[in-house]
C-alpha cells in the first residue's frame, strides 16, 4: 500500500477533494491502519450491532493490516471491499475512522498517519487494536469479547 506523507512532497489530497474523485492509491492511504473494522461484530435479532474485539484471522495483530489483503475474499468472502458508495450503507466503521470522519465532513485525527507522516502514529496514540485484539475465535464465543471501542 502507498503511504502518502505529510510535508510538500504531497498534497492534502482529502481536503481537496471529495472521497468519490480520489484516486485509489489516496483512498487507500486513508486508512490509518487501526485494525477496529477488521474486528468481528454481532448483529443481534432487534438489529442491534455490539463490537468485539476477536480478530479476523487475516489480520496480522501487531502490524493491524491484513495479511492477504490483495485477495482477502479468497480468505474471508464475507470481507467488505470499502467504497465512497458504500459508505452511506455501512454503519460499523469506527468512530475515528478517516473514511467515516470525511464523510462527516470532520478532519483527521492528529495521529492520522497523514498527518503525521509516520504509519505507526496510530499504533503511538493508542487508537488501533494493537494490544487490545484477541486471535480469532469460534463464532458462538463472540458474545464473550463485546467491547467499546470507544473506551479503549
Amino acid at each position: 500500500m502507498p503511504f502518502f506523507i505529510r510535508g510538500s512532497e504531497v498534497e492534502r489530497f482529502w481536503e481537496k477533494k471529495k472521497l468519490s474523485e480520489m484516486s485509489r492509491d489516496e483512498w487507500e492511504a486513508l486508512c490509518d491502519g487501526c485494525g477496529k473494522c477488521c474486528m468481528e461484530k454481532l448483529i443481534f435479532e432487534d438489529g442491534s450491532l455490539e463490537f468485539t474485539n476477536v480478530a479476523c484471522a487475516q489480520l496480522d495483530l501487531v502490524s493491524c493490516r491484513c495479511m492477504h489483503y490483495a485477495d482477502r475474499n479468497a480468505y474471508v468472502p464475507e470481507c467488505v471491499h470499502l467504497t465512497p458508495k458504500d459508505l452511506d450503507e455501512i454503519g460499523w466503521l469506527p468512530k475515528t475512522c478517516a473514511y467515516r470522519l470525511l464523510k462527516e465532513g470532520k478532519p483527521l485525527p492528529k495521529w492520522h498517519p497523514l498527518i503525521t507522516g509516520n504509519k505507526d502514529s496510530v499504533h503511538d496514540a493508542k487508537m488501533s487494536a494493537r494490544g487490545r485484539a484477541v486471535p480469532a475465535k469460534p463464532a458462538d464465543e463472540f458474545i464473550d469479547y463485546i467491547v467499546d471501542w470507544d473506551d479503549l
